[in-house]
């Protein structure tokens, strides 16, 4: 037995060391062999640089400063960092068709987190795109909102101007590399302060398990702590039009909608408002007195929260659901409004769903899917 227990010790000692020789070896590759040397990189026919080749596209346009909007940190999941590869893309990937049409792939459009840069090309992105920056932010405040989710207040300290953002917009907040993780790390958060403030950035974060960003802000990061935040992306922001509006969120997808009431208050806009929030339970609830003053400031706001697991000890009197019984409940079918949606896709594609049914046009409502 004992001799048996000894073979299989060193059977599982030498896989492990040819397991280690072979990642190693593959870095060596990586370093050496895959040496892509100097590429051309040509940019809407006007812009011509040369860069390092070896790396995605999307991480070599940020070191050229040219932002591209990425939720997910370049993990091929959100599908955001999207642009058009005229020339040398190679072919598309199994890892970028679950995200593109087909019109698209027929007009060249690819992930650029999933091209890695091996030889010159040519590429076309929004003109909008060359004004974005990175700013360096000081962590001012860390709020502890629930047991998952912390508010960070963070103050732009290498602008003049600020951040300018619309109500409903995000940045990417990159983090330093630490135990876990390789590099540096960046995602997208909402933003949830005003934007007059434009020196004053509210974000909320909910920690993910396996959140490389959101670990780091919730165990790791510390007040007076330096960090780079790029910004602001999105075409989820409020819209000017005569109709009421209906905003819709779960959990940290509430942010967005905070900047957007701070905005309807600092511009006096009388639009009948209403907000509908999810969540599992009372501990669940976050930003409430926040609210509460928007239900005392704002006379055409109203607030409708539902908890899904309400527990007998937590005495809720408020609704009992899912935030799409809300929906079912209170939305009069053809109504007049404009519909903002925040949170996990699954709830996302339930609203608009129900939405549909209720004869609301799709061009009436923007939605932001938190991946």
């Amino acid at each position: 037995m004992i001799e048996q227990l000894t073979q299989i010790f060193f059977s599982l000692l030498i896989l492990s060391g040819i397991a280690a020789l072979l990642a190693f070896l593959i870095e060596v590759a990586h370093a050496y062999i895959a040496d892509y040397g100097e590429c051309q990189l040509s940019i809407n026919n006007e812009k011509e640089l040369t860069v390092k080749g070896g790396s995605p596209l999307l991480f070599t346009l940020m070191e050229e400063e040219i932002y591209i909007p990425s939720a997910c940190g370049g993990k091929g999941s959100c599908s955001l960092c999207k642009l058009k590869v005229v020339e040398g893309g190679g072919p598309v990937l199994p890892t970028e068709t679950p995200y593109l049409c087909q019109e698209e792939i027929e007009n060249n459009v690819r992930l650029s987190c999933q091209i890695k840069v091996k030889n010159d090309l040519k590429i076309e992105i929004p003109e909008e795109l060359f004004l974005i920056r990175e700013f360096n932010v000081k962590v001012d405040r860390i709020e502890e909102l629930t047991h998952e989710i912390n508010g960070l207040h963070l103050t732009v300290q290498n602008s003049e101007e600020g951040l300018n953002f619309k109500p409903g917009q995000y940045a990417q907040l990159k983090i330093p590399k630490y135990t876990k993780t390789k590099q540096s790390e960046y995602r997208a958060y909402s933003i949830a302060s005003a934007p007059k403030n434009k020196f004053d950035i509210r974000l909320l974060i909910t920690k993910v398990p396996s959140g490389a960003v959101s670990t780091y802000v919730h165990d790791y990061l510390k007040k007076g702590q330096d960090l780079k935040m790029t910004g602001a992306f999105g075409d989820f922001y409020l819209r000017d039009s005569d109709r009421d509006i209906l905003m819709i969120a779960t959990g940290s997808g509430l942010a967005p909608f905070l900047s957007m009431l701070h905005h309807i208050k600092d511009h006096g806009i009388t639009r009948n408002t209403v907000l509908f929030f999810g969540d599992k339970a009372t501990e669940d609830l976050l930003c409430m007195e926040e609210i509460s003053s928007f239900e005392t400031t704002l006379p055409n706001f109203t607030f409708k929260p539902i908890l899904s697991r309400v527990k007998d000890k937590d005495k809720w009197k408020g609704e009992k659901g899912r935030v799409t019984d809300l929906i079912e409940k209170h939305v009069v079918r053809n109504s007049s409004i404009d519909v903002y949606i925040c949170g996990a896709p699954v709830m996302v594609k339930s609203c608009m769903d129900l939405l549909a049914k209720k004869g609301i046009p799709e061009e009436c409502i923007m939605f932001d899917k938190f991946e």
